[in-house]
């Protein structure tokens, strides 16, 4: 089972929690974060090159240092206030007809280190260095990582009952999803909360943060080891998280842009992808993928289906039954030589939320030469394949909506 703690969360007060909270640092690139960051904003600590004419790389020395005393002076200034008590917190978020309400927590690092924290990504050593050092600096956890866990009913319960209330904060982000907060401060309800993760929650499952998430177990890790007196129970033992059921998350489609057909001519490329797929031209509106294994495809002004012929993947691999490997296989690896996600400069990504818009707007632009749209994963998908200890291609899911930062902040002092 999990390990689980309330905290006494450093977060805005009510009046100015719209001021001062903010897309999280990586939906954001430093210009876009400039020209949205009000003078409270917390991007001028999640993102603080921005405070620099002209903008400095997020790596330079000057950047952290600044991040280190906006956070200070935002706590001086009033804009970020400590609770006086350990608590649990309800965060939902509201996207058109669907609202799912998580609980904000204190995940154990040693979950982590023994694999009751599941992920289904590989991370870059880069973005991880990056992240422990602005975790490290900080000494806190400014950011939550976002985890799923398998419903218990009376978690459930509990997150509806406090939900029943007035939250604290409530408020419309500049994309129109809704935001509200509530703390759960009774004894008793705490008390609670971390039996049932204690005694009959098994596993977390990380959807969005698996950077974040290995970065404070690795600060956990270098802080244990250098107080000659540690013994397991010290705040950095653990790092905060926004916890969902899994019923209440729907993963969205994350999709491919490609700069070249490898030397193909349309009819050429549309030949070869016909080896492995029914091709059907659709016309000049958007087409979007019907089930799995189904796929839309922009090219010359026309949307396309590719439908993956049978045998051509195998349904019994929780790996390669995936639309991203079928396309990945089929398509990029083979037809147009793209062999690594990660590295390959001719392909780029684009989440769900943007709409098939983007994905014929950046070819029709001349900047790409195709574009994939693919059926989105399931949880169950998700899930199965981090219990079974595999890793999803690069890429594969996109939650929406984003945390907000700036809600709460996690000190490891």
């Amino acid at each position: 089972m999990v390990r689980v703690k309330p905290f006494a969360a450093i977060r805005p007060p009510k009046d100015i929690v719209t001021e001062v909270a903010a897309p999280p640092y990586d939906v954001l690139n430093s210009e876009e974060a400039r020209d949205m960051a009000g003078e409270k904003s917390l991007l001028h600590i999640t993102k603080p090159e921005i405070d620099f004419n002209p903008i400095l790389p997020d790596h330079d020395p000057r950047v952290y240092d600044r991040a280190v005393e906006n956070f200070k002076a935002w706590k001086e200034k009033g804009w970020l206030v400590q609770d006086p008590k350990p608590c649990y917190y309800v965060y939902a978020q509201t996207m058109g007809d669907r609202t799912q309400y998580g609980l904000v927590l204190c995940a154990h690092t040693d979950d982590y280190a023994e694999g009751k924290i599941k992920k289904h990504e590989l991370t870059r050593k880069d973005k991880e260095d990056d992240r422990m050092i602005h975790v490290r600096i900080q000494n806190a956890n400014i950011e939550p990582v976002f985890f799923a866990y398998k419903d218990n009913a009376e978690l459930n319960a509990i997150v509806a009952d406090a939900a029943a209330g007035t939250p604290e904060y409530d408020f419309v982000d500049e994309n129109g999803f809704g935001h509200r907060f509530w703390v759960i401060s009774d004894r008793k309800t705490v008390q609670r909360i971390t039996e049932l993760f204690t005694t009959a929650v098994d596993a977390f499952y990380v959807a969005d943060g698996h950077h974040r998430t290995a970065a404070a177990a690795r600060v956990g890790a270098e802080k244990r080891a250098l107080n000659p007196n540690h013994t397991g129970n010290e705040e950095y033992n653990y790092f905060m998280t926004v916890c969902f059921p899994e019923s209440q998350l729907k993963i969205l489609d994350y999709n491919r842009v490609v700069k070249d057909l490898n030397g193909l001519d349309s009819g050429a490329f549309l030949k070869e992808l016909e080896k492995d797929f029914t091709v059907e031209a659709k016309g000049t509106e958007p087409f979007h993928p019907a089930a799995l294994h189904n796929f839309s495809m922009y090219l010359d002004g026309v949307w396309y289906s590719l439908t993956a012929k049978a045998g051509r993947y195998d349904d019994s691999d929780p790996i390669g039954v995936l639309d991203v490997t079928i396309l990945s296989n089929l398509v990029l690896d083979r037809i147009l030589g793209i062999k690594d996600l990660r590295t390959d400069k001719r392909i780029d990504f684009v989440g769900g939320i943007r709409g098939l818009g983007e994905l014929s707007r950046r070819v029709d632009s001349g900047e790409m030469k195709v574009a994939f749209a693919l059926y989105p994963v399931s949880m169950k998908q998700l899930i199965d394949i981090a219990d079974s200890g595999n890793i999803m291609p690069p890429k594969t899911t996109w939650f929406e909506p984003k945390l907000r930062s700036g809600l709460a902040i996690h000190s490891l002092a």
